[in-house]
């Protein structure tokens, strides 16, 4: 994975591959802004902290790759990639709150879906209106209620209960047909 320059305030912020020694930035940044779900996400599926150690640790051993947006102060933001089948899948998209708002989740997508040859796709909490907001903005379209869990079963593992309340966006966008396309290919 490619190191990026951000223009930053003193031209020093970078986004770059995570490493073994920014596991505990990575895993401070993703329970902070997920507070963001706390009285959002249906009550059941919400639990504290939101992403235990072990739980990014399993992520990371299933192949999710992190990109760090690393400022003059440290991470900031955090994104990740994970290769399933014939897609790639967004996982795990977070910023600090207090530096949300100021391009870094912007700049981590351009950086994450620049040179992909492959569809990407991102799986969100249907209740988390804003993270839908942010992948449309940035090109992403989402697939039809009723499509949407063909693909969660598909590319990702994750319990009935948080099929039944999520979304996925894609990119290149999907239709039924697309979509069974794109299913049809995983293997």
């Amino acid at each position: 994975m490619k190191t990026t320059k951000q223009g930053g305030e003193k031209g020093s912020d970078v986004i770059r591959p995570a490493c073994a020694e920014d596991r505990a930035a990575v895993l401070a940044i993703i329970n902070a802004a997920a507070e963001a779900y706390r009285g959002v996400i249906p009550a059941d599926r919400w639990h504290e902290p939101y992403m235990p150690a072990e739980e990014l640790d399993a992520e990371i051993a299933a192949g999710v790759v992190f990109s760090c947006y690393e400022t003059g102060q440290g991470i900031a933001g955090v994104m990740g990639v994970q290769r399933r089948y014939n897609a790639d899948l967004i996982r795990h998209a977070y910023v600090l709150p207090e530096r949300q708002g100021h391009g870094l989740g912007t700049a981590l997508i351009a950086h994450l879906c620049r040179d992909r040859e492959r569809p990407i796709l991102v799986g969100t909490w249907r209740a988390a209106e804003w993270a839908i907001r942010f992948y449309e903005r940035h090109g992403f379209t989402q697939v039809a209620g009723e499509d949407a869990a063909p693909l969660l079963r598909t590319y990702w593992t994750v319990p009935e209960r948080q099929i039944a309340t999520s979304v996925v966006l894609t990119l290149p966008g999907l239709d039924r047909e697309g979509a069974a396309r794109l299913m049809a290919g995983a293997s």
